[in-house]
């Protein structure tokens, strides 16, 4: 699948309108050069499908390329369903998908000129693999995602103590370390609050915008008021997946019978696996050397890569 470059855009400040420019030079790990956007993140560049332009100006509005903060508008691509984690290239240049759409946090100029903005739902972002410099004309290739690449994982610790700086975060560090050990890439490491509604927004745009294989959650699955990890969890998922927690649990009980106490819940959003782990970084490792070896088949079925 090729698309093809109609303009390439930038700014040279936050909150500033981007500009059509006659060339990019990509920087690996950062992005466009001179954009204000770039960085030490995955949102490196923004692409939006001239298609979807098109239609927005067929509604009256009067918009310039690069009004919806989009570095590349590309013809003849629907972006938002190209899967996270497809390699581009275009000439030397390599990047690659890492999240569709965004959330909007503080409404643009033309959607408080129209009560529109198309980015939020259309646009997709990219990181910067290999360095190259791209024009407008020039095509952009999307290459199929290789079946062998690896799980991509997010770790979240829930903890109002640790969230506020009142004692250190072990479980969430030690998971991230035990899955890079397994082969894992960590997308994501997330320490928040007990916070039902933050939890559930998080979730939410890990399985919907990053298209994270799974989700591992640690802490709030006990019996205090403050932890709603598994009401949480069950509110954003589509389908449960209860074997996984029931296996956690009469694993641990051969270890401790206070693991009856534990909550913990599991369950999957469109393409995503989520699971609660236990709090103590103890638990966290027993449990994670139980469930990552048969959970690789599931994450496999979930991506289209493994077969029942």
């Amino acid at each position: 699948m090729t698309g093809k470059i109609l303009a390439i855009c930038r700014s040279d400040k936050k909150g500033t309108q981007k500009y059509e420019i006659t060339e990019a030079h990509l920087i690996p790990e950062w992005g466009i050069e001179g954009d204000a956007h770039a960085g030490k993140w995955h949102r490196q560049v923004s692409l939006l499908s001239f298609e979807k332009i098109e239609e927005f100006r067929a509604r009256g509005a009067n918009v310039d390329f690069g009004a919806f903060g989009e570095n590349i508008v590309l013809q003849g691509v629907d972006l938002k369903h190209v899967p996270v984690g497809t390699i581009i290239r275009s000439g030397d240049a390599v990047l690659r998908l890492t999240q569709i759409g965004k959330e909007c946090h503080d409404h643009c100029a033309i959607y408080h000129s129209v009560g529109d903005c198309i980015m939020p739902r259309e646009g997709v972002f990219a990181e910067v693999l290999k360095e190259g410099v791209i024009r407008p004309g020039d095509e952009m290739e999307f290459l199929p995602l290789d079946p062998e690449r690896p799980y991509t994982a997010c770790v979240i610790t829930l903890s109002d103590r640790a969230s506020s700086g009142t004692y250190e975060d072990k479980s969430g560090p030690l998971m991230v370390s035990i899955l890079r050990e397994a082969g894992y890439e960590i997308v994501e490491y997330l320490l928040l609050p007990d916070n039902k509604n933050r939890l559930k927004r998080e979730l939410i745009r890990l399985a919907d915008q990053r298209q994270v294989n799974v989700i591992f959650t640690t802490g709030g699955t006990g019996f205090s008021e403050r932890d709603i990890t598994p009401e949480a969890t069950l509110e954003v998922c589509d389908r449960q997946a209860p074997g996984i927690a029931e296996a956690m649990r009469w694993y641990s009980l051969s270890i401790t019978p206070k693991a009856m106490l534990s909550r913990q819940a599991s369950g999957i959003r469109k393409k995503t696996l989520i699971v609660n782990m236990p709090g103590s970084p103890k638990a966290v490792k027993e449990d994670l050397d139980f469930i990552l070896k048969p959970l690789a088949h599931g994450l496999g079925i979930l991506r289209g890569t493994d077969t029942d």
